[in-house]
C-alpha cells in the first residue's frame, strides 16, 4: 500500500507540472492573439495533451496491443516538443520583457510563431537523430592485462528500452550492427527493457544470435528491477546470455564482475558486493554496473574498468544539463577516477520521449591494450 501510495503521489505530481506547463504554452500562444474563437479549441487540444503521456504511461504498464503503442509513441513524442515548446515560450516572454524595458514595440504573437515553430523543427531533428545508431570506438589501457587480450574488442550497449516503442525489430537490428563489428566479448548494461508491458521472452529472441567467443554479458538495470525482474532475467538467459548476479567470471584471463542496478544504488551495497566477488588486484578487471552512481567505490575495490549506461546523456536539452550535474565527469564518455576507468555510454534506445539532441544513440566498442 505504501508503494502505491508513492505511485500515485509521484503521477499527481508529474501531471501537475504538465498540466502547469500546457497552460503556459496556452496563455503564451494567446497573449495579444485576440482570437477568441479559436480560444476554447485550442485550450481543449492542449488540455488533452496535457493529460495524453501519463494515460498512454499508466495504460502501458498494464496492456499492449497495436493501437496503445501507437498512442504511446505518439505521446511520448508529444512530451518531447513540449520540452522544447516550453523552452521557446520562456525564451518568448523573456524577448518581450527586455524589449518592452528597452522601449522597443514588437508583435508577440509573430515572436511566438518563429519561436514555437523552431521548437517544432529542432523536436523533429531530435525524432530523427533518435533513429540513427552510430558506432563509438575507444581504446582502454589496462594495467595487468592479459597478453591474450591485448588487442581484442569488447561491445558495450546499454538502454534499449525495448517497450511499446521499440521492440525485438529494433533488438534485431543493433545484434546485427555489434556482431558486424566482430567483437570478442560482448556486454550489455542493463535496462535491456523498459518496464512497460511486454512479451519479454519474445521480445528478447534476437539475443539468441548474439555470440561472442568469450561470452555475452548482462546486468539488470532499474527498468528490469522496478518490480520483479524474474520474467526479464528468465528471457535474457532463455536467450543464452549470462546474467551476472554479483558475480565474477573468468574470460581467458580477464575478471568480469556483474552488478545488479539495486545492488548498486547504494555505496556500501555495491562495496559488499564486490566484496563478495573475491576481485584479485593485481590482474585486470572488467565491473559491468548500471548507472555510474559510485565509481569511487568501485575504484576503491581494485576494479581496472567500469563500464555503465543510465545517463542517455540526458537525451536533449534542458535534461541533458542535469544529468552533467548529478553525474559530473562520468555522465559520458571515458574518463578516470583514481587508478580505474570509466566509460558510461550513452546509450541505443530512449526512454520516454523518443528524440535525441546533443547526445546520440550508440554501441561502443572497446579496444583493449
Amino acid at each position: 500500500m505504501r508503494t502505491r501510495g508513492r505511485i500515485i503521489r509521484f503521477i499527481a505530481v508529474v501531471q501537475t507540472v504538465l498540466f502547469l506547463t500546457h497552460f503556459l504554452l496556452y496563455q503564451t500562444w494567446m497573449f495579444s492573439n485576440g482570437d477568441a474563437a479559436s480560444a476554447r479549441w485550442i485550450g481543449l487540444a492542449l488540455a488533452l495533451l496535457s493529460v495524453s503521456f501519463v494515460t498512454a504511461s499508466v495504460a502501458a504498464f498494464r496492456y499492449t496491443n497495436p493501437a496503445l503503442r501507437a498512442f504511446y509513441r505518439a505521446a511520448a513524442v508529444w512530451l518531447g516538443l513540449v520540452s522544447f515548446l516550453f523552452v521557446a515560450a520562456v525564451a518568448s516572454w523573456g524577448i518581450y520583457g527586455i524589449a518592452s524595458l528597452a522601449g522597443v514595440q514588437i508583435n508577440f504573437h509573430r515572436l511566438v510563431q518563429w519561436t514555437f515553430g523552431a521548437a517544432f523543427i529542432v523536436g523533429l531533428a531530435g525524432v530523427i537523430n533518435a533513429g540513427l545508431t552510430r558506432i563509438t570506438r575507444a581504446t582502454v589501457h589496462l594495467a595487468n592485462l592479459p597478453e591474450s587480450w591485448r588487442g581484442r574488442k569488447a561491445a558495450l550497449i546499454s538502454d534499449l528500452h525495448l517497450g511499446h516503442v521499440r521492440n525485438g525489430n529494433f533488438l534485431r537490428r543493433m545484434v546485427a550492427k555489434v556482431l558486424k563489428e566482430g567483437p570478442d566479448a560482448i556486454f550489455i548494461a542493463g535496462d535491456l527493457y523498459d518496464g512497460t508491458y511486454i512479451d519479454a521472452t519474445r521480445a528478447a529472441e534476437p539475443l539468441i544470435k548474439l555470440t561472442a567467443p568469450h561470452g555475452v554479458y548482462f546486468v539488470a538495470g532499474n527498468h528490469e528491477q522496478f518490480g520483479d525482474d524474474s520474467k526479464y532475467l528468465q528471457a535474457v538467459k532463455s536467450a543464452g546470455v549470462r546474467v551476472l548476479h554479483n558475480e565474477k567470471v573468468e574470460a581467458d584471463g580477464l575478471q568480469i564482475v556483474g552488478v545488479p542496478y539495486n545492488h548498486a544504488t547504494r555505496g556500501e551495497h555495491l562495496a559488499s558486493a564486490l566484496k563478495s566477488v573475491r576481485l584479485d588486484r593485481d590482474r585486470a578487471s572488467v565491473l559491468l554496473v548500471h548507472a555510474p552512481d559510485h565509481p569511487e567505490v568501485a575504484e576503491a575495490a581494485g576494479v581496472s574498468l567500469q563500464l555503465s549506461g543510465h545517463t542517455h546523456l540526458g537525451q536533449f536539452i534542458p535534461w541533458s544539463w542535469f544529468a552533467r550535474k548529478i553525474y559530473r565527469q562520468f555522465v559520458y564518455g571515458l574518463s578516470w577516477i583514481g587508478k580505474m576507468q570509466v566509460f558510461t555510454s550513452s546509450g541505443a534506445g530512449t526512454w520516454g520521449p523518443p528524440l535525441r539532441l546533443g547526445s546520440n544513440p550508440e554501441i561502443v566498442v572497446l579496444q583493449f591494450e
